[in-house]
């Protein structure tokens, strides 16, 4: 039974009724029909004044509160979905705490909001002044004469226009990120060969690898053409990323390997691998953080945003897909995401074959 401001005056208009007509049992001499007179005036009265109350008092001011309520929340089906709560006092107690939970975690949510973009705020000018300042220092000390020593000035302006390339990596990496969790860089999905855009990224890195001694390999395991789907820019983005990361920490005369796999569910498993020095257990689930650095001063000279780790989860959370790793400390650390197989092409691009180089 549904407890309302009628339900409630009839129950209340009875027992006044009941304990009134008791009353004149004891009253000597009276007759069935004065008790029945009084019963009548009794309960009816008792109905109208409990049934006014009720409906003025109590329950109209409920439903004021009911009416808020969904203005406030929003959530008319979730009140709709009470509705049949036989208490209103309880029913209002759920949606009142239910209410304060949602309240609670939003604000929650805007206190973390707002420690990040003061955390990023602050590690944003930080990376910042380290391009800045090195570039004014070097034009300053030519403007206060250096720029007459022909070889100083030549020495200098190279050392500034590097710091100047270094400011607008970061500045255009902070710009990436940013595009992305807002929507404005939308993915545009097609097919594609991995193991061609693989091998156009070990041609690019060929010279860097070279120069440091690092070995590189892309697996033989796969002959043919392995057609995934996704945006091509964006993945080769990805790619470039991990496998300059790899070079970057692999030791002198180590191995980067770029491998593939396929996994269930039509997936090809991507995966880079080094021997380099590894990431320590502690530092694993942080590394994917803006401007996170495993050993700052050691990545300071090696160069990067510490906003790479960063754009390459975002991508790939694009795709619907999710960057993982596993490393060993002083072993080494294999990158590793999955992309959807797509169908695959009949005729391979003419001139296309495996260079011994990555095999």
């Amino acid at each position: 039974m549904q407890f309302n401001s009628r339900a409630i005056a009839l129950l209340l208009a009875l027992c006044v009724a009941a304990i009134t007509t008791a009353f004149l049992y004891l009253v000597p001499n009276i007759t069935a029909t004065a008790i029945v007179i009084a019963f009548l005036l009794a309960f009816s009265s008792s109905y109208i004044l409990v049934r006014l109350v009720l409906e003025f008092l109590f329950f109209r001011q409920i439903e004021n509160i009911y009416d808020s309520l969904k203005k406030i929340k929003d959530s008319e089906l979730a009140l709709r979905g009470r509705a049949s709560s036989v208490n209103p006092l309880k029913r209002i107690d759920r949606e009142i705490s239910s209410f304060a939970k949602s309240k609670e975690k939003e604000i929650e949510e805007l206190k973390e909001r707002e420690n990040f973009r003061r955390e990023f705020i602050a590690d944003v000018s930080h990376e910042l002044k380290t391009p800045i300042f090195a570039a004014q220092g070097f034009v300053h000390t030519l403007l206060d004469g250096a720029i007459y020593d022909k070889e100083v000035r030549k020495k200098f302006l190279k050392k500034a226009a590097k710091s100047l390339d270094a400011l607008d990596l970061l500045v255009q990496d902070i710009l990436t990120i940013s595009q992305i969790e807002s929507g404005e860089i939308k993915m545009h999905f097609e097919n594609f060969d991995m193991r061609s855009m693989c091998r156009e990224i070990l041609e690019q890195l060929d010279g860097k690898a070279e120069k440091k001694g690092v070995e590189l390999k892309m697996s033989k395991k796969y002959k043919e053409p392995i057609i995934v789907r996704g945006d091509y820019r964006r993945i080769y983005q990805v790619m470039l990323n991990l496998t300059s990361n790899a070079i970057k920490y692999t030791k002198n005369g180590g191995l980067a390997k770029i491998k593939f796999d396929e996994v269930s569910n039509g997936k090809i498993r991507i995966s880079v691998n080094d021997n380099g020095r590894g990431i320590p257990e502690s530092d694993i689930s942080r590394i994917f953080e803006r401007f996170y650095r495993v050993d700052k001063s050691r990545s300071r000279e090696k160069g990067g945003t510490g906003l790479g780790l960063s754009i390459v989860k975002h991508i790939l959370e694009s795709h619907d897909s999710e960057i993982f790793v596993e490393s060993e400390f002083r072993v080494g650390s294999t990158f590793y995401f999955d992309l959807n197989k797509a169908s695959y092409i009949d005729k391979v691009e003419e001139g296309w074959e495996e260079e011994e180089d990555y095999a």
